[in-house]
């Protein structure tokens, strides 16, 4: 992270910018590597400091906090903490991002129609639709399932008899699945 310090109207003492370095190493430590630049300015006005730290984040977050003090660290201590208590909401807004994905067993339950149930209640069966199991071999059944708008297949396969079932993958493949003959 790249990090611009401006003093007005006075110099920069070592232990304020010791000070904003470690501070704000601390406030982006939940954000990982998203953290792209920060701008921190203080400046002197009569006898009072005023402090201004503009964080960026990833996805074009423009994180500002300002503070008034009677000295460049108590400014900068405070304008850092309003800082803080946004990078706290950006995480967590993150975080709820992620969680709100769908999640496999969920997907795999709405697929077949079926809703999961939170309270322990028996599930309903949804029936969708009824149609003829054809004979026909791997590669027909591959074809009518890559050209189809079905994410599987149920068929009879023409050269040993049973029921197979052929479903297009996550990955993009297709999957078989024959019955065990023991």
């Amino acid at each position: 992270m790249r990090l611009e310090l401006t003093a007005r109207h006075f110099a920069i003492p070592a232990p304020v910018r010791k000070l904003a370095e470690q501070r704000l190493g601390r406030v982006l430590r939940p954000l990982n590597d998203s953290a792209v630049s920060a701008q921190v300015v203080v400046t002197k006005e009569k006898s009072r400091f005023h402090a201004e730290v503009t964080l960026h984040a990833r996805g074009e977050h423009f994180l500002h906090g300002e503070a008034t003090g009677r000295d460049a660290q108590t400014a900068l201590t405070a304008s850092i903490d309003k800082i803080d208590r946004q990078v706290q909401k950006l995480k967590g807004k993150w975080a709820e991002r992620k969680r709100q994905s769908i999640s496999t067993s969920k997907a795999a339950f709405s697929a077949a129609g079926v809703e999961p149930r939170d309270n322990g209640g028996p599930m309903r069966i949804i029936r969708a639709r009824r149609y003829a199991v054809k004979p026909m071999s791997v590669d027909e059944a591959a074809i009518e399932v890559a050209v189809g708008r079905d994410t599987f297949l149920v068929f009879r396969n023409a050269s040993t008899e049973e029921i197979n079932v052929l479903f297009r993958r996550a990955d993009g493949n297709l999957g078989l699945i024959e019955p065990d003959a023991g």
